[in-house]
């Protein structure tokens, strides 16, 4: 795991993004806000300790995608430091037939990686064609694995959950079914799996 700042002004409130698999943080690039952004990633280990977060007076978790599950995993045996906690697009349950993405996908994901397999994965997770970025085909490899084996986190409580209804990633049922005893926090939204162009300042994202 690692997290850097992708801005640090020492405003009131920070957002700490737990994001997905691989595409960075260029996705993000412009929501604008006041709000100190931490961006983490890279799960083949969740061994690292956040910065000290309790000087901010509001502390967002946004997890996205793997990250749903790893912040889950991440936060066991952890004090809790956010004060409102936001699920896009992922499940407690990443690699799982019913609830996430289907073992056998993650599989043929991760054994024919190649940077033209992984320009198709960006598409289908930004709903068109982005930018390439660079990728350590093994470390990702890697990730896919530790992914896979880790499992579901424990039960993590989140304060909303958007669920994109054109997300190519996780399968849209899957994750209804995980979150169906949660309705009053779900958000339906007309995205694709990377669904941060709806949006343009932090304060639009739930």
């Amino acid at each position: 795991m690692q997290a850097r700042w992708l801005k640090r002004d020492g405003g009131s409130e920070v957002i700490v993004v737990f994001g997905g698999w691989a595409v960075g943080a260029d996705c993000l690039s412009h929501l604008a806000g006041p709000q100190d952004v931490l961006f983490v990633d890279d799960y083949r280990d969740l061994t690292l300790d956040l910065p000290d977060l309790s000087a901010y007076a509001r502390r967002r978790l946004l997890a996205w995608s793997f990250g749903v599950a790893a912040y889950g995993h991440w936060q066991a045996g952890r004090a809790d430091p956010f004060t409102r906690k936001t699920a896009i697009a992922g499940t407690l349950s990443p690699v799982d037939d019913r609830f996430g993405i289907p073992p056998a996908v993650v599989d043929q994901t991760r054994a024919a990686l190649t940077e033209a397999s992984f320009a198709n994965f960006q598409r289908r997770c930004f709903g068109n064609r982005v930018a390439p970025v660079p990728l350590d085909i093994a470390a990702r490899q890697e990730e896919l694995a530790a992914v896979a084996s880790r499992g579901a986190a424990p039960d993590t409580q989140f304060d909303a959950i958007v669920l994109p209804t054109r997300d190519r990633i996780f399968p849209p049922a899957n994750m209804a079914r995980v979150w169906t005893g949660q309705a009053d926090r779900l958000q339906q939204i007309d995205a694709p799996h990377a669904p941060f162009g709806q949006w343009q300042s932090w304060d639009d994202v739930p």
